[in-house]
């Protein structure tokens, strides 16, 4: 067989056929080592994507993406749109993270930690196999026609479908309108937040139909991520691989016969079971080397592990494992691409960190008043400005005050002394007056504080327009 046609199945993905409609993927139900580790994490992983939005870190929910209300708050740490930076930041190191985990291992945050994968491999499909059985009962349920059976088992399955997807729309809608107000909302019913109603359903729906339907498409052909690899992996990373040099040696793979010598025929130790292909949840052969579709989710692994052990066979002919460490048996090495990577992640890391102890609790803006004059006033010139108050704690402060620190001058609150709320924001207007005799220049620098109990809270500088000197 010549290398192109090794490699034609390049040319399609396993879930179209060659008329090019949907394949549908049955995979075995796996089990194994790597499965049992796989489903650990995935407990952990999903008890935080539901609690996430309604756990709260001193006050502040621990997840929140509040666009209309531009409030976000990250592990508790609360950012407004001051912060945008931070969060510029926080984007930049989770893409060099995710760089560097993908250098060193491959697409493993696929198979282990995508919430895509978690949902469908250990929510949706193990609820399919326990109504439907397995691959074979599954695929004979689908050929068959609309008996009774297929009706309730089909039934059943749709309605729990749907179920889980409403929950999760509620979760996901959690995320950007907060956890209390969908409890909120649930509490006072549909027909009094009938658009929040309508947007849980449209949630609902997309995410019945990608996890009914669409499932492992979503990796193949909508993740980004996956065409990441071919940039990103080397001949180092370490993906789950097949051993080709054991598995073929001289003459390729050969069925299993028993007193059989493989060594002596040139055979390896691939029995060319195909226990690897019908367990992908994506429709791959492993065999093939490094492929677009696979998720490194290790379902193959335990497969071939599994006929490894009953044959007799040493396990690990599919594992994790680099290409010049099958190739040429050499082991993982920390590369001069990776130390450049980490040294960014760390000065990036650093750097948030820093700014996170810096940056204070808060946020003042001063901006004087468009289109108004300054005031004689005797021997005093008087400006007036409008101020933001913005409050990131979760503490309340009364009897805010404003002082001028680099002149003398007084600051008169209109209302009296300011109270902001906690993660609130406060506006409103001041007059500034200073004596003509310490202004300068006609447009001197002025520095204004904000004190809570005579404590300085924070500054801000402006402008204090003047007669011409």
């Amino acid at each position: 067989m010549s290398d192109k046609d090794q490699e034609i199945f390049r040319d399609s993905i396993g879930t179209i056929n060659d008329s090019g409609s949907r394949n549908f993927i049955y995979p075995k139900k796996p089990k194994g080592k790597f499965t049992n580790y796989r489903t650990y994490v995935s407990w952990v992983l999903l008890a935080m994507l539901l609690a996430a939005p309604f756990v709260k870190v001193n006050g502040n929910q621990f997840l929140l993406f509040n666009l209309s209300e531009r409030k976000f708050n990250i592990f508790g740490f609360p950012f407004w749109p001051q912060d945008f930076y931070l969060l510029v930041l926080s984007v930049l190191i989770g893409i060099v993270f995710v760089i560097l985990f993908t250098v060193v291992f491959g697409r493993i945050f696929c198979g282990w930690m995508c919430p895509q994968t978690i949902f469908l491999e250990m929510v949706f499909r193990k609820i399919e196999y326990a109504i439907e059985g397995d691959r074979a009962k599954q695929i004979k349920l689908n050929k068959q026609g609309w008996t009774p059976e297929k009706i309730r088992k089909k039934g059943l399955k749709w309605f729990i479908f749907f179920l889980i997807s409403f929950l999760m729309a509620n979760v996901f809608l959690a995320y950007f309108i907060g956890g209390d107000e969908v409890i909120e909302h649930i509490k006072e019913g549909p027909l009094v937040h009938l658009g929040t109603f309508i947007k849980l359903l449209v949630f609902t729906a997309v995410f019945y139909f990608v996890f009914a339907w669409f499932r492992e498409q979503v990796c193949i052909i909508v993740c980004p991520y996956g065409r990441l690899q071919g940039v990103l992996l080397d001949n180092k990373s370490i993906n789950v691989a097949y051993d080709y040099k054991r598995g073929e040696d001289e003459n390729g793979r050969k069925k299993f016969r028993k007193n059989e010598d493989r060594t002596d025929l040139g055979h390896g130790d691939c029995i060319d079971c195909n226990q690897c292909v019908v367990v992908c949840p994506t429709g791959i052969d492993i065999r093939n080397g490094t492929q677009l579709e696979c998720v490194n989710c290790t379902a193959c692994i335990d497969a071939c592990d599994e006929v490894m052990d009953r044959i007799g066979y040493e396990k690990g002919l599919i594992r994790y494992a680099s290409e010049d460490d099958i190739a040429k048996g050499e082991k993982f090495q920390f590369s001069s691409r990776l130390k450049i990577y980490s040294i960014i992640l760390t000065v990036l890391l650093g750097v948030l960190v820093s700014l996170l102890f810096v940056r204070n609790d808060v946020d003042l803006t001063v901006v004087r008043l468009p289109g108004k004059m300054f005031y004689n006033e005797g021997d005093k010139i008087k400006n007036v400005y409008t101020y933001k108050l913005i409050n990131k704690t979760i503490h309340k402060y009364e009897d805010v005050s404003f002082k001028l620190i680099n002149h003398n001058g007084t600051i008169e609150m209109i209302g009296g002394k300011a109270v902001i709320e906690s993660q609130n924001l406060k506006e409103g207007t001041v007059f500034i007056l200073i004596p003509k005799k310490n202004l300068k220049s006609s447009k001197e620098k002025i520095k204004i504080g904000v004190y809570y109990k005579n404590k300085l809270l924070e500054t801000a500088i402006t402008n204090f327009p003047g007669p011409v000197k």
